[in-house]
């Protein structure tokens, strides 16, 4: 099984296009109450769907292998980041901002800690 999307709120469909497509997103799919983008790298998709009230409460994580660049060209395009670049206690490097909605996103570099930190559980559970 492999993940395929990510499929967050919106109560503009155009205000939060324009935000994803300036967060580095490539537009695939446009219609009045749904939008949907190609990751930069690797064959994930992130889509917007139109609500009329937005509750956030999930984070959505996209792995930068050049968070602190990336970050900073972000700025450049006028997204306002919440914290970071900064080391977390996990391992990780993260910076965070929201969407137009309040929907959280991460940026974050984790390298051979996103999958393997040294807590790990070796095996994995499973069924």
């Amino acid at each position: 099984m492999r993940l395929n999307q990510v499929t967050v709120p919106a109560t503009d469909i155009v205000r939060s296009t324009d935000f994803y497509l300036r967060f580095g997103l490539h537009q695939i799919v446009a219609a009045p109450h749904y939008a949907r983008f190609a990751c930069p790298q690797g064959d994930s998709t992130f889509s917007i769907e139109k609500a009329d009230v937005v509750r956030p409460g999930v984070v959505v994580y996209f792995e930068c292998d050049d968070l602190d660049s990336r970050v900073a060209a972000f700025q450049q395009r006028g997204i306002t980041f919440d914290s970071g670049p900064v080391n977390q206690s996990w391992l990780w490097r993260e910076a965070r901002c929201s969407d137009p909605d309040g929907n959280r996103i991460c940026l974050y570099f984790a390298g051979q800690n996103r999958l393997r930190p040294p807590w790990v559980l070796d095996p994995p559970r499973q069924l």
